[in-house]
């Protein structure tokens, strides 16, 4: 039975168009109901199946989802709420974005998954970069295969455009070391969201992703 409704896409669809702090006081038992609940719930699931294969992720559905409120006092964009709601599984955490897990973002327009390394610190992303020179055999056939093109295509992440001098002649061979992060994704329809098997379709990404995740971890406890 699937976890959402085409309820669930409406009320995104119209928070989209009426987000405002009235309409959804309004519309909260719709938002409990329709979106909080069985996000919660298909959460818990794919959490269980990833706690399978990685046993370090130990966590609830609250330790993985955000909160729809958005944070504006930085933002001129002062609308209250995000139209879409979404999740972090890793072992990092919530907290730790750094580390490589799986983020889901679901709303009325698309499902989005991704994987990888977000906005690392300056002492992470050196570590991947060095990781990188030092294993670009390993790396590139990393990049290159086949199930990792097929479901995320290749590597996404601002650059820079200078690096320290001991990493200028391996980026000449992997231009990837250049980027400020190191992430990866795929947008698919809403209709996934009814299907029976949107766990399954998630865990194959989450399968896809692991080998570079990996890698990364490597880099980041190295």
């Amino acid at each position: 039975m699937p976890y959402f409704t085409p309820d669930f896409v409406s009320f995104f669809r119209e928070l989209a168009q009426n987000n405002n702090r009235d309409w959804f006081q309004a519309n909260k038992p719709r938002f409990e109901k329709q979106v909080k609940q069985p996000f919660a719930a298909f959460i818990q699931d794919v959490i269980n199946r990833i706690e399978e294969v990685d046993h370090r992720v130990v966590m609830t559905p609250k330790d993985a989802i955000f909160q729809l409120h958005r944070d504006t006092r930085f933002s001129q964009d002062k609308t209250p709420y995000k139209t879409y709601t979404s999740a972090i599984i890793s072992a990092g955490g919530k907290k730790n974005t750094t580390f490589p897990g799986l983020y889901l973002q679901l709303n009325h327009e698309q499902v989005e998954v991704y994987s990888g390394v977000y906005m690392p610190e300056k002492e992470p992303l050196q570590k991947i970069r060095e990781h990188i020179a030092a294993n670009q055999e390993t790396f590139a056939k990393l990049i290159a295969d086949p199930v990792f093109v097929e479901k995320f295509g290749s590597i996404r992440g601002e650059v820079n455009k200078r690096l320290p001098k001991e990493l200028e002649e391996p980026a000449k061979i992997q231009p990837l070391i250049y980027n400020k992060a190191f992430y990866y994704f795929n947008t698919l329809p809403t209709s996934v969201l009814f299907q029976d098997d949107l766990v399954e379709v998630v865990m194959a990404y989450f399968h896809a992703a692991q080998p570079l995740g990996h890698f990364f971890e490597e880099a980041l406890l190295s």
